[in-house]
């Protein structure tokens, strides 16, 4: 049965379907060939009780956070002054592009998003400093996936109503990974940068006069995290709440740039109905088959086939991992999320493990298939803003860090107390 599901998966995903119509098709193929139930009649019900979680409306409030930060011409201001921070390191803008994707992750709460702002700043520059082009965008599109581990992470969210978890816990378990995760990566571009001397381009002066001049450029996105953030831990608000207080915060500080106009909201507002509508068809469609494989007994068979297998559970651990770095080259992430999340996890809860650990470990696996070919999708948005050339050379500039990541996975592995720390200090 498992097989047989997986092989419907690919074949629709392989002919183009959308990922919200493959699931939804899948649901139903595998209710007329496995249940005799018509187990449709309950979508209507599902919809409503799904589409109407308070919950859910966090996420058109941080697509629209995160549309009204890139029209407000906030990032470039930012990326600038994370340039003179950064900058002087072997590697130059490829720094900044890590950092400003971090900064910008912390406010978004989306990978693409993230990537498609920093890219649209940062890819000019490739030609006047002389970088290395595969690794120079390889580091925007390795950047783009912090947009899921660090917080406010739509993902987060979505894992947390999925299985039942706390998201303020793994915001909170998301902070020592993301950033660290950041550095990592900006660690790869120097090794790989003094090992290739030609490939950090054009070297970046600056001293602490000019570093001094450009915190103020890095003040609104840090105080917008610190809104949103801040408001979820200091007792004020929900995530939802919060989201909704960033967008009021976005909004102030676009009226500052003199950015807010009925134009640039009607954009934003566009932008986020596209984003959200397209999410929403993938959740409302993930649900329905979540329930079909549950009823036919898949999920059950599934923890009985790994029970089977007579492995501990750190190698239950190690081959669930490896079934998740497969699926993510086929699979967009949201739809591994959401397909996977109910049926993985309570087998790793039997297993011992920490749902809060297990959600940052599954988000370094999402943003390991973001940047893995042939449906990673921060590779083709990095392509699409750059514009001409071939899309293998993104490829081969992000597989550095895919191997960064590979090293992430074991450092969770090794210390789960990397994402377990905070939570356990605050709760």
């Amino acid at each position: 049965m498992l097989v047989k599901t997986l092989l419907i998966l690919i074949a629709l995903i392989a002919l183009a379907v959308p990922v919200a119509a493959s699931l939804g098709w899948l649901g139903l193929t595998l209710q007329y060939l496995e249940s005799p139930m018509p187990l449709h009649r309950a979508l209507g019900d599902m919809v409503w009780q799904t589409g109407t979680d308070f919950l859910l409306v966090a996420i058109p409030m941080f697509v629209l956070l995160g549309e009204i930060l890139l029209r407000a011409g906030i990032t470039e201001r930012m990326y600038e002054g994370i340039v003179r921070w950064v900058g002087w390191l072997p590697g130059g803008l490829m720094h900044s592009n890590i950092g400003s994707s971090a900064l910008f992750a912390a406010t978004s709460g989306s990978s693409v998003a993230t990537a498609a702002t920093i890219g649209t700043v940062a890819v000019p520059q490739i030609e006047k400093r002389g970088y290395n082009e595969p690794l120079f965008l390889g580091t925007i599109a390795a950047g783009g996936t912090l947009g899921i581990l660090i917080p406010p992470s739509i993902n987060l969210i979505l894992y947390g109503l999925l299985t039942d978890t706390s998201v303020p816990e793994l915001y909170l378990a998301g902070f020592i990974p993301g950033f660290l995760l950041a550095s990592l990566f900006m660690g790869t571009v120097v090794i790989l940068c003094l090992m290739r001397r030609g490939w950090g381009g054009e070297a970046i002066r600056t001293d602490w006069g000019a570093r001094l001049a450009a915190l103020p450029a890095l003040i609104p996105p840090i105080g917008i995290f610190l809104v949103v953030v801040g408001s979820i831990y200091a007792g004020l608000a929900t995530p939802t709440e919060a989201a909704s207080l960033g967008v009021v915060a976005a909004m102030i500080l676009a009226a500052r740039n003199g950015k807010l106009t009925l134009t640039m909201l009607r954009h934003a507002v566009e932008g986020t109905m596209r984003t959200t509508s397209m999410i929403m068809l993938i959740i409302l469609a993930a649900v329905f088959l979540n329930f079909v494989l549950s009823v036919i007994g898949l999920t059950t068979a599934l923890t009985d086939f790994v029970s089977g297998l007579g492995l501990t559970p750190f190698q239950t651990m190690l081959l669930i991992i490896a079934v998740l770095v497969v699926l993510g080259c086929f699979m967009e992430t949201l739809s591994m999320l959401l397909t996977t999340a109910p049926i993985i996890t309570p087998i790793v809860i039997a297993l011992g493990y920490d749902p809060v650990w297990f959600g940052i470990l599954l988000m370094v696996l999402l943003e390991t298939a973001l940047i893995t070919p042939p449906i990673g999708i921060n590779l083709y948005v990095v392509q699409g803003i750059r514009g001409r050339g071939e899309i293998v050379d993104v490829m081969k500039g992000a597989a550095p860090f895919v191997i960064t990541m590979f090293a992430m996975i074991a450092l969770l592995l090794a210390f789960p107390q990397l994402a377990l720390w905070l939570p356990s200090l605050v709760y």
